[in-house]
């Protein structure tokens, strides 16, 4: 359990979609609009888990159309997502709305990122549990995912809150954007590889 602890931490911790939006949402409208933004996130992430586990996800990506939609849609808009943050201007912007985000947005990116399909098959397909049934390793695993999934986004949460807050020379806003920028097109690179193979 100690083993799929680990893997659920390193492969939550690590930027892409659903943490860097989280952290862009706070640090661009405050706290109260990144907690409903939080909500949301954590109800995709779950209706993803949960179509994994039903193998809705293997039958929705085995048809020969579907799979394609599916990967050049999440694939264009993360590669926009991308572009806005890392040509943002001056200021932090790791993701700028005219209207504030809310809960339907957050479970709405989770629906389409390709992290949270590729995390949620290697945490409920790897790493089984000795000597109790499939229901109770798939329950558990749902709880011990939240457990690390939900502090470690509220700390994405609070760094875009410490940026919000900071007042950084320009050239360093800069370096952020881009920096933002090139974690979300590796992301979006992952999806095309994993994809692809």
């Amino acid at each position: 359990m100690l083993i799929f602890l680990s893997a659920v931490f390193f492969l939550l911790i690590t930027p892409g979609p659903g943490v860097l939006s989280v952290a862009g949402v706070s640090a661009a409208f405050g706290a109260r609009p990144a907690y409903h933004y939080l909500f949301g996130l954590f109800i995709g992430t779950n209706l993803v888990a949960l179509t994994v586990v039903s193998g809705l996800a293997g039958l929705m990506l085995a048809h020969p159309l579907v799979r394609p939609v599916l990967l050049y849609a999440s694939v264009a808009y993360l590669a926009y997502l991308a572009a806005r943050i890392a040509f943002g201007g001056t200021n932090i912007a790791f993701i700028k709305k005219q209207s504030t985000p809310n809960a339907v947005d957050g479970v709405l990116l989770q629906l389409i990122n390709p992290k949270a399909y590729v995390v949620n098959t290697t945490l409920f397909a790897g790493f089984p549990f000795a000597q109790i049934s499939a229901t109770t390793e798939v329950i558990w695993k749902f709880l011990l995912i939240s457990i690390v999934w939900i502090p470690i986004h509220v700390l994405w949460l609070f760094a875009g809150l410490a940026l919000k807050r900071m007042d950084l020379p320009q050239h360093v806003q800069r370096r952020i954007n881009y920096g933002m920028g090139l974690s979300l097109l590796l992301v979006v690179l992952l999806a095309v590889f994993y994809n692809a193979g």
